[in-house]
């Protein structure tokens, strides 16, 4: 037990985030994630999983984790570098490398592990990096271990970024500009054209982390490849945990520069791997992903027709141009409101209030699959019809 001057301290920290409505109600699943899935003993159509193209309970996928634990066992044992890791790694790190385009690959644990190691192994004293203000929490976590200074520009602003560029040229060893290609709040696009252009002019390097753009642009491959820049991002970052339906990050470069992150990434080389199992199961994921376009296409479909539904229906669906469609109410009270309503009528989506997005911009986040069928999307489009009317929303 925790001594009692502690625990009484953690207990007010506590009472304080609940009272500022800054705590997450964590449900229970209770089977497997999907389009719908069964949530505290109901069913409930999904509407906050990252799942875009319906993979993680993909069939193929389980076979390819059960077959994996058959002839590799469960656990890694230790971290990679220092126990090794199963010959289906160097597979997935070669797929991986064709997935982005480049020469190699590195898999970490996770796409948080993947950022805080890669950054600060990329940069060092006397560069300086430059960031776009909505970047995901793991970029920032990852430029805050870097010894590296930092300077924020207005999000997906390219006069503002080439006016800090300018700023920094020549005051530093190396610039290093970061974005995310999809940013997970709003659902747009980062002008990967426009800021790859002027990496060009500036003598920059370019990190993308395309954790929400995998599966979902360039045909699957990302927005890098979207705006068909693929070969002007020098490092591409991604995940396995959301259109790929299963757990890791990634990052993809030329074949020197992975291996000198390979060596400085202490997330890497500090954590141990996930087991042979999600190794394969990460495998045929990629597979499926780089064959199966129509998933793509469903998925689209699906994004269409519910932001087109939310829209009419009078809701502020902000920036959104991904699968990725906010609900943005700028209100605490009236988003939990509005969360609880649409729960209740067997809709799973969760409140997104400070400090996730700012004070004014409050939300819910819906993330459409798919796997989504027309009489999802259709009751989902009912339930906020109501629940908003009833708020007075619309």
């Amino acid at each position: 037990m925790a001594r009692g001057w502690v625990r009484d301290y953690y207990a007010a920290k506590l009472k304080e985030l609940v009272e500022r409505g800054e705590i997450w109600e964590i449900r229970r699943l209770m089977g497997p994630t999907g389009p719908r899935a069964v949530v505290e003993g109901r069913e409930f159509i999904m509407l906050s999983t990252n799942n875009y193209l319906n993979l993680a309970n993909d069939p193929r996928l389980k076979r390819a984790a059960i077959e994996a634990i058959e002839k590799y066992g469960w656990g890694p044992g230790a971290v990679w570098a220092i126990a090794g890791y199963p010959e289906l790694m160097a597979e997935l790190e070669r797929k991986v490398a064709e997935f982005k385009r480049t020469e190699a690959a590195l898999v970490f644990p996770t796409g948080y592990a993947t950022n805080v190691g890669s950054i600060p192994a990329i940069v060092d004293q006397g560069d300086i990096i430059v960031s776009d203000e909505l970047n995901h929490g793991s970029i920032i976590d990852g430029i805050r271990l870097s010894r590296a200074e930092k300077i924020i520009y207005k999000h997906c602003d390219l006069a503002d970024l080439e006016d800090k560029l300018r700023q920094v040229h020549k005051k530093y060893n190396k610039i290093l500009i970061i974005t995310d290609g999809v940013f997970s709040m709003d659902g747009d696009i980062a002008p990967l054209d426009g800021i790859t252009k002027l990496a060009d002019e500036f003598n920059a390097m370019v990190y993308v982390d395309d954790a929400h753009g995998e599966g979902v642009l360039g045909e699957g491959r990302g927005s890098p490849a979207h705006y068909g820049v693929e070969d002007k991002v020098d490092f591409h970052m991604g995940t396995f945990s959301k259109a790929l339906g299963s757990m890791g990050g990634m990052i993809g470069s030329d074949r020197d520069i992975i291996e000198y992150i390979r060596n400085r990434a202490r997330s890497w080389l500090l954590s141990t791997g996930f087991p042979p199992a999600v190794v394969a199961a990460n495998i045929k994921a990629l597979e499926i992903v780089m064959t199966e376009k129509e998933r793509i296409r469903k998925l689209w479909e699906n994004r269409e027709y519910f932001k087109k539904g939310l829209d009419e229906l009078g809701f502020n669906t902000g920036k959104s141009q991904t699968p990725i469609i906010p609900a943005i109410i700028g209100d605490t009270k009236k988003t939990r409101e509005l969360a609880k309503m649409l729960y209740d009528m067997g809709i799973f989506v969760v409140p997104i209030v400070y400090p996730m997005v700012a004070r004014g911009t409050e939300r819910i986040r819906n993330e459409v699959s798919a796997g989504h069928t027309k009489e999802d999307l259709d009751k989902a489009l009912s339930a906020y019809e109501k629940a908003g009317r009833s708020l007075g929303i619309i």
